[in-house]
């Protein structure tokens, strides 16, 4: 297997992630020409996360020609982990958000080798800010090392719920009793990255989602390992294709994230 030069993709990955982005916010401002389909109940798309998605793949497959995609809106392109690893693409992450005026949205990249995340940027267009890491290397946001929250209870703190359709919605209810019963509090992004961006970051105290792709939650979960935080295993049982289940949070609150998703198992 050749060697991953991790440092060189972190680069390329913040450059086109703020170029992505730039192009998705131009797509934003003028969101009312946009052409609107639906992939499902709650699950839209448009013209802003094709063309997104293909900008981004066309820069990263020019730099990388070894690596493979797999990303929300194209069909996924696999390689041979001992040649090259997979960029894991989602060009505009809360598109309902997006579509609708609401600014909470972001584009969510990660590189991924061998079941193993290196990279992950998440850039939020709107407020100005990129989420980075690298594994090993640490968490940044706006090139400033972050931390996960100190927080040791859930009365101590925010817990980021997500959910879609694609799960039962008794999967969450007892979820949300034995939060409140715990003295915690919720807070529903509209874009999973960001959820997870903004646990690395402190802002957050814990991200809990039954079901997410990959392309929603590589980069966030490599963002709050680095950032000295926990997360299960996504990449477990076909994770890259077919998605995983997320608990991630501060070390301090393993067991008590774990406890309210215990109904999960």
């Amino acid at each position: 297997m050749t060697e991953i030069d991790t440092g060189l993709r972190l680069a390329a990955a913040e450059a086109v992630a703020r170029e992505a982005g730039s192009l998705a916010r131009s797509f934003y401002e003028g969101r009312d020409s946009l052409e609107i389909e639906s992939k499902g109940a709650q699950d839209l798309v448009s013209k802003a996360d094709r063309e997104v998605e293909t900008l981004i793949r066309d820069r990263l497959s020019s730099l990388f020609p070894d690596d493979g995609f797999v990303g929300e809106e194209h069909a996924h392109a696999l390689v041979d982990p001992a040649i090259g690893g997979h960029w894991v693409i989602d060009p505009i992450d809360g598109t309902w958000c997006f579509l609708n005026g609401i600014g909470a949205w972001c584009v969510s990249l990660a590189y991924e080798r061998a079941g193993r995340i290196e990279v992950g940027v998440i850039y939020d267009p709107m407020a100005g800010e990129l989420f980075a890491a690298a594994r090993g290397l640490g968490a940044r946001l706006n090139g400033r090392k972050i931390r996960v929250s100190p927080s040791t209870s859930l009365d101590n703190g925010t817990v980021s719920l997500g959910y879609s359709l694609r799960c039962p919605h008794q999967e969450m209810l007892p979820l949300f009793e034995k939060l409140l019963a715990s003295g915690g509090m919720y807070h529903r992004h509209g874009s999973g990255a960001l959820g997870l961006a903004w646990t690395a970051a402190g802002r957050l105290i814990g991200y809990l989602e039954p079901h997410m792709n990959s392309w929603d939650c590589l980069a966030g979960i490599l963002l709050i390992e680095e950032a000295g935080g926990f997360a299960n295993d996504v990449l477990a049982n076909n994770g890259l294709l077919d998605g995983s289940r997320i608990i991630a949070g501060p070390k301090p609150l393993k067991a008590e994230l774990e406890r309210l998703t215990s109904h999960w198992s």
